[in-house]
């Protein structure tokens, strides 16, 4: 036997935060050392976080990370232990995205990426070129600092794999997993035994079975060792990454980390047996053929042994069940994790929801419930980072901490009724039973005389009072009325947002959450800056059927009975009148079921149909139930409101991503819109560089001034305050050296 013990990670990094992110990474080798591991993989981008976005194309992105890099290499971090880093290189004015492999506190080889995620969330050619090369391995010059403090001046850099004395190791990179041609099969046949993929896949209703099938595949047809690691977390942006890090060896996942977790670093290991790898493929005919015709890879030759031979105490890990979530539980944990980065990142003390008693904000109430729950179970089991958080977001004194979730809850999330003459008592006392089961602290508010006063003020001003269609109105005041309520919550929503903690003597203040689900947004079933305009919206790219669901299991399995009441109520807004005749549905007022939607967006999506494949595509698959007819109205209805209400996904509030046919408009300028704020590593380094500078005139407190086309002779210091001038000679060497270097300018230091 060849007994390796190898380890991967789930890590939840925040997009440029590098003291964190490297704190983590620090934490993971320490955990993997401890387990006895010697080869650690980390997720893709470890080092500045995946969603950087357009922050890559920042200069100083590269430098902080060979920064960190740099701090990894000088402690003992690599010692006896193969670490994959990843993190952004620049070679020759290209940036790529690479796995840097250190051990013994040099870089053995730098794996630039090959093949780019660039469709859907992903935009990496953007930011970084592929690497085009397979026949070879360069010599990277590194940078200068890092040459010096480790003292080793270049490494190889490009496609490649790693031989040991007793084992040959390589990389595939995220999206190379995916690929129809990807570079573990040449990898294989040249003899890699382990394959480390560092990646950042994101979460999304139902993936995590291609995900796991990907990886027991890549080994099932050419054996080896698999070893996945994922980011796991909200690192800045819409996504959420799911973690699920994972080992397999010849087609069975030995090992699988969790999919949704609270934790900042988890950690797996396996024993894995190499001899078990060449027995596999030795027993392959086609693959024995196909090694010898194989074209050659380059390789780096390490002198190390990294295996163990046969022991009695040491045995290979065997293979584990693999794990999946229901859909409903993924809508459960998924955004309740994101939202709990969110909340304990954003420097917020909590959220408030405007809570109708219909399904969509009912089921984000039942979310925020959850999250609740995992961070008093997380507490329970001992997460110190969790308690830290949760003791500072509910601002708990005296050595208190939260035991309860629904206690909890009562610190952390306010919802709101905000009801008009139009609201029924149903959705008001559902509103209420489930606040009481979440435990949140609920309002009962309305509205009427605020929406009262606005009608007066337009009548004052056009002599007219709008009327509701119901009571002989125009569609054009019908429509005027709903949105003015649903406007005024909003408004109300953002208020109560920002002084009910000064109300309650808490610091800080509330993020509002939105509850519009993905087929309102494809529609355009929603008023653009009503309540679907919050700080982030956790529902808003899952499907208005799979919340259905969600709110059937939470009845059950979050302990909020009243989910199964609402579920069971049929959609409406309840901005129009109700009368005897007369209900106001949301189906009815769409013209089209929800079901619908979520086949519309599918198409337009997914399969990237235009108004006539969709046509062509629904005649097939509603063929018995409609005539063709029946069926171009239904498109042609769906595009005409999709086109005319397609300017409210650019104001879409920021949403947990879901669902892969999300409208939602993310176009421009890519960057996170989750900050830390406080940029604890880059202010470290401008008050290092300070610092640096303190010996220079101006750290006396002055400033330079500068001027065009004054004789070097005039130039003169002026003190504040003062009329009386200095000649600039008279003041420093470096006004000396400016005006040498630049004789056409002076300048003017005022103190």
């Amino acid at each position: 036997m060849r007994l390796l013990k190898v380890a991967t990670c789930n890590l939840n990094q925040w997009a440029m935060d590098f003291d964190s992110n490297l704190r983590n990474i620090k934490e993971s080798i320490s955990r993997a050392k401890e387990d006895g591991a010697v080869i650690r993989l980390g997720p893709e981008l470890e080092i500045t976080g995946y969603g950087c976005e357009d922050h890559f194309l920042e200069q100083d992105t590269v430098t902080h990370s060979w920064d960190c890099l740099k701090d990894l290499l000088l402690g003992d971090w690599t010692d006896n232990m193969l670490c994959s880093i990843g993190m952004p290189v620049i070679h020759e004015s290209v940036r790529y995205n690479c796995q840097v492999f250190c051990l013994n506190r040099r870089i053995l080889m730098i794996r630039p990426k090959m093949c780019l995620a660039n469709d859907g969330n992903y935009r990496e050619l953007r930011w970084f070129s592929a690497w085009m090369h397979k026949d070879r391995l360069l010599d990277f010059q590194l940078p200068a600092d890092v040459s010096e403090a480790i003292s080793q001046s270049s490494a190889p850099f490009g496609y490649g794999y790693i031989q040991f004395l007793d084992a040959v190791v390589a990389a595939e990179i995220c999206e190379e997993l995916f690929t129809a041609d990807p570079p573990r099969i040449g990898l294989a046949l040249n003899g890699v035994e382990v394959f480390l993929n560092a990646s950042g896949s994101h979460h999304q209703l139902r993936k995590l079975n291609l995900r796991i099938d990907a990886i027991k595949n890549a080994t099932l047809f050419c054996g080896g060792v698999y070893m996945y690691s994922n980011h796991q977390g909200c690192d800045g942006g819409r996504l959420y990454y799911d973690g699920c890090s994972c080992i397999a060896i010849n087609g069975d996942i030995v090992a699988q980390g969790s999919q949704f977790s609270l934790k900042d670093v988890e950690v797996l290991t396996a024993q894995v047996d190499l001899d078990a790898v060449s027995s596999y493929r030795g027993s392959i005919s086609s693959f024995r053929e196909q090694a010898i015709q194989k074209a050659k890879v380059p390789s780096v030759k390490a002198a190390y042994k990294i295996c163990q031979s046969f022991k009695l105490q040491l045995f290979p890990t065997t293979p584990v069940e693999v794990k999946y979530h229901r859909p409903e539980e993924e809508i459960a944990f998924g955004p309740s994790c994101w939202l709990w980065d969110y909340l304990r990142r954003s420097g917020a003390s909590g959220f408030l929801l405007p809570l109708s008693g219909g399904a969509d904000s009912s089921a984000v109430a039942a979310i925020v419930g959850c999250m609740c729950q995992l961070a008093i179970k997380d507490i329970e089991n001992g997460d110190g980072q969790v308690k830290a958080d949760a003791i500072r977001i509910g601002q708990y004194k005296n050595g208190e901490f939260p035991t309860d979730s629904k206690e909890f809850a009562k610190r952390v999330f306010y919802t709101v009724y905000m009801g008009t003459e139009n609201s029924s008592e149903a959705t008001r006392s559902r509103a209420k039973k489930l606040a009481d089961e979440i435990g949140s602290w609920h309002l009962d508010v309305h509205i009427d005389s605020v929406i009262s006063a606005l009608l007066s003020l337009f009548q004052t001003l056009t002599g007219k009072r709008p009327c509701y269609k119901v009571d002989g109105g125009s569609n054009t005041e019908n429509l005027a009325l709903q949105n003015i309520q649903a406007r005024v919550r909003m408004v109300l929503a953002f208020m109560l947002a920002s002084l009910m903690p000064w109300v309650h003597n808490k610091s800080g203040f509330y993020l509002v959450l939105g509850s519009s689900n993905v087929d309102e947004g494809l529609r355009g079933y929603l008023t653009k800056y009503d309540c679907s305009s919050a700080d982030i919206n956790p529902i808003g790219s899952v499907s208005k059927v799979d919340l259905r669901a969600f709110l059937r299991w939470g009845a059950f399995h979050l302990g909020y009975s009243s989910l199964a009441d609402i579920e069971a109520a049929p959609p409406t807004a309840e901005l129009e009148p109700i009368r005897s005749n007369y209900s106001q549905l949301d189906e009815v007022d769409m013209g089209m079921t929800y079901e619908e939607l979520s086949v519309y967006g599918r198409l337009r999506k997914i399969f990237r149909c235009g108004p006539v494949s969709m046509f062509q595509n629904l005649c097939h698959k509603w063929c018995g139930k409609l005539t063709p007819s029946e069926v171009a109205e239904k498109v042609k209805h769906f595009f005409k409101y999709y086109s005319i209400n397609r300017h409210k996904m650019t104001v879409l509030t920021p949403s947990y991503h879901a669902e892969s046919y999300s409208p939602e408009d993310n176009r421009f300028d890519l960057r996170q819109f989750l900050y830390n704020w406080r940029w604890p590593y880059q202010f470290r380094k401008i008050d290092e560089l300070v610092q640096e500078m303190g010996g220079w005139p101006w750290s006396r407190g002055c400033r330079i001034w500068q001027s065009k086309c004054w004789p070097v002779e005039q130039a003169e210091v002026h003190k504040a305050g003062q009329e009386k001038s200095f000649p600039a000679s008279q003041y420093s060497t470096y006004g000396k050296k400016a005006r040498n270097k630049h004789s056409s300018f002076c300048f003017y230091v005022v103190f």
